[in-house]
């Protein structure tokens, strides 16, 4: 038996965006370019997907990781939110309705849930207060142009650092707690 919403919130699987961004808060280039990304080490994605057991994304991300050469790993499943019908595939999943089907997902017993973008799937879970941490690698790198992390955020979101972690590399990543207020 619950006794109070802190009870409740304990049980309930946490979304986690986890994401890398330039330092002028841009996760893709113009044309959604990645090869500035750095891929010299790991970052601590290992760790990280080994806290999770599935991965929600927008349709471009989807579509990108797919000409990169990427698919669901052994028990992992993909959520795809998209605007467009499309017929399910082995363990990636089609939605368009992103709010409620996420709602219902974190409350299924599991692992945590990966977030991983784009910036519309983002912006409508931080804007629905579904969002329980961020993890961002700012890569030391100006882009001037591309798609922005965070667009159409529609209210103050408080964030708590809990973690910071400089590389060699001169990665920064920052590991924030969402407030709720």
């Amino acid at each position: 038996m619950f006794h109070t919403l802190e009870d409740v919130c304990d049980v309930m699987r946490k979304i986690i965006l986890f994401i890398a961004s330039s330092l002028d808060g841009f996760i893709t280039g113009e044309n959604g370019e990645l090869d500035w990304l750095f891929t010299d080490q790991d970052y601590g994605y290992t760790k990280f997907l080994s806290s999770t057991d599935c991965a929600l994304m927008g349709r471009k991300t989807y579509e990108t990781a797919i000409k990169l050469g990427d698919s669901p790993k052994e028990g992992r499943k993909w959520y795809v939110f998209t605007h467009s019908s499309e017929q399910n595939k082995e363990n990636i999943t089609f939605i368009s309705d992103l709010v409620p089907f996420t709602k219902k997902l974190r409350q299924q017993k599991g692992k945590n849930i990966w977030l991983i973008g784009g910036s519309e799937a983002i912006s409508i879970l931080m804007n629905a207060g579904l969002v329980d941490e961020i993890i961002i690698s700012i890569h030391p790198i100006l882009l001037g142009k591309g798609i922005p992390l965070f667009k159409n955020i529609g209210k103050i979101i408080n964030l708590k650092l809990v973690k910071s972690t400089k590389f060699n590399s001169g990665l920064l990543q920052l590991h924030y707690l969402v407030e709720r207020n």
